[in-house]
């Protein structure tokens, strides 16, 4: 029986601001990025994500973003390298005291939004990226995308990392996200994503945007919890993956 992890986004609202179904949510998958109060989340949301996890049995992880509360982390940023692996250092060790609060190990580490989208190309951000993991714990995996800059400098210098596909977004013929800025950018139909998912998972394929077939690898598939649809999303992946024989675990 072939195994993959399913993670999601989530612990993004902040104050007064609710952002997705995160109490229903993460019944369901089996790991979680839970944002450290920069792009969203504040120490309440962190605290009650973090216990949620634990009571689901669901694997942790840090997903540290811009300083952008108001673009949500999905603003392109300029910051000086050793500001940036700071401010992701910040994060994680955010994150990281409310696992200790609850007994809960930290599993992983998933840049957000743009901080990620830009660690594809950009060899300043992927090596602020890894080198504030590295700093916090050498043997603490990094979700990374295939063929991306930050791929490529996480095995430059040791880093263990974990490949990570998206359910619910479109690709470009060069394995980048399309920009959520255009149409078709985010796929809402559940059963179209759970048909991706299924062909990610037993036939290591996907289609791009521009009708391209790609050959994909990945142990990780992500939900976005700010979808609007992502509940019914991740149920219907759930029922598709175990009609065909496909375990969900967290790594």
């Amino acid at each position: 029986m072939q195994t993959i992890d399913l993670n999601c986004d989530l612990g993004e609202s902040f104050g007064a601001f609710t952002i997705g179904k995160d109490d229903e949510v993460i019944k369901f998958i089996s790991s979680v990025n839970i944002a450290c109060g920069f792009h969203g989340g504040d120490p309440d949301v962190m605290d009650h994500t973090v216990a949620m996890a634990k009571k689901y049995n669901v694997g942790v992880g840090a997903h540290p973003g811009f300083p952008n509360l108001l673009g949500f982390g999905r603003w392109n940023m300029d910051i000086p390298s050793k500001t940036l692996t700071n401010i992701i250092l910040y994060q994680i060790g955010a994150l990281d005291i409310f696992c200790k609060k609850h007994g809960v190990r930290m599993q992983h580490v998933k840049p957000h939004g743009n901080l990620n989208n830009m660690a594809d190309t950009d060899t300043g951000i992927a090596t602020s990226i890894v080198e504030a993991v590295h700093t916090v714990n050498p043997e603490l995996p990094l979700f990374v995308k295939p063929n991306s800059e930050l791929e490529r400098v996480a095995k430059e210098k040791g880093q263990p990392y974990v490949l990570e596909l998206f359910a619910d977004r479109a690709y470009n013929k060069d394995m980048t996200l399309v920009s959520r800025s255009h149409d078709g950018a985010i796929i809402t139909n559940p059963q179209q994503v759970a048909k991706n998912v299924v062909r990610m998972v037993k036939e290591n394929r996907i289609t791009s945007i521009t009708g391209e077939e790609l050959k994909v690898e990945g142990q990780t598939i992500c939900v976005h919890g700010d979808t609007q649809s992502a509940l019914e999303m991740i149920k219907v992946i759930r029922n598709t993956l175990a009609k065909e024989r496909i375990r969900i675990s967290s790594l």
